[in-house]
């Protein structure tokens, strides 16, 4: 079983690129909690797989994620535990704070990895050029070459990361503050180019999302972008720090 959590389709390439390989279950986090359950039960064969793949939010994982694994409880044999990461450019100590989190719940982690993907955090920065967006596609191929062996194998001790420079103050500094204060919703807004179509309604992973004439926005957010990145008229922005940015999907996710 492979759960997943992604707002612009990165993580589920990955995710469904290693589900198809090798024949397991894709679970996503966000349907999971739609469910309404205080906990959230499964039961396992003995090395059998569970993998959780996810982005990377101001070099930390996102704050479902690790709400989820909180919620976790199995049963029956050991299970094969790994996790991928998907970044811009690194993932600071997010597999760490994942690591944590899974340890708490009884589940260490076997093997983790990083795989660079393009970049969609636009409030920060801009998406990346063409070259630059085909070019991490094609080696993200590569990477996935290389973690699918090493799960099919079943092999332990294998963690192929990428934290960069000064990962420990990123994560312990900037992704605290991040989840503190850069999760809300005060500055999203749709300009007049918004058909009211309801796909940000849709896409929206915490349902904050409610579509009358225009979206308005609730208070739960994870910053995933989803509905800025998805609108088909790029009509919603976020304050000023968006405007005149680029837009970016998955090329192979709808």
């Amino acid at each position: 079983m492979i759960f997943y959590f992604s707002g612009t389709g990165n993580s589920l390439y990955v995710a469904k690129k290693i589900s198809e390989t090798q024949g397991e279950r894709l679970v996503s986090v966000a349907c999971e909690f739609d469910r309404k359950d205080t906990v959230f039960e499964y039961e396992f064969r003995e090395k059998e797989l569970l993998g959780f793949v996810f982005p990377v939010y101001a070099w930390g994982p996102p704050g479902i994620v690790i709400d989820f694994i909180s919620k976790l409880r199995i049963s029956g044999g050991k299970p094969y535990v790994f996790s991928v990461c998907t970044c811009g450019d690194d993932e600071g100590y997010a597999t760490r704070l994942l690591q944590k989190a899974l340890t708490k719940a009884g589940l260490p982690v076997d093997s983790a990895f990083t795989v660079i993907m393009p970049n969609n955090y636009i409030i920060g920065f801009d998406v990346d050029s063409k070259d630059v967006e085909s070019e991490k596609l094609r080696k993200a191929e590569e990477k996935l070459q290389i973690i699918n062996s090493v799960i099919s194998n079943r092999q332990k001790g294998v963690f192929d990361l990428i934290p960069g420079r000064l990962p420990g103050l990123k994560t312990a500094i900037v992704n605290p503050l991040f989840n503190r204060f850069a999760r809300n919703t005060k500055s999203f807004y749709a300009t007049e180019e918004c058909t009211g179509c309801g796909i940000c309604e849709k896409v929206c992973p915490m349902h904050t999302i409610t579509v009358k004439d225009k979206p308005v926005w609730g208070k739960a957010c994870t910053q995933c972008l989803a509905c800025i990145h998805r609108c088909p008229v790029h009509a919603i922005q976020y304050g000023k720090a968006t405007v005149r940015k680029g837009r970016y999907v998955h090329p192979d996710i709808i």
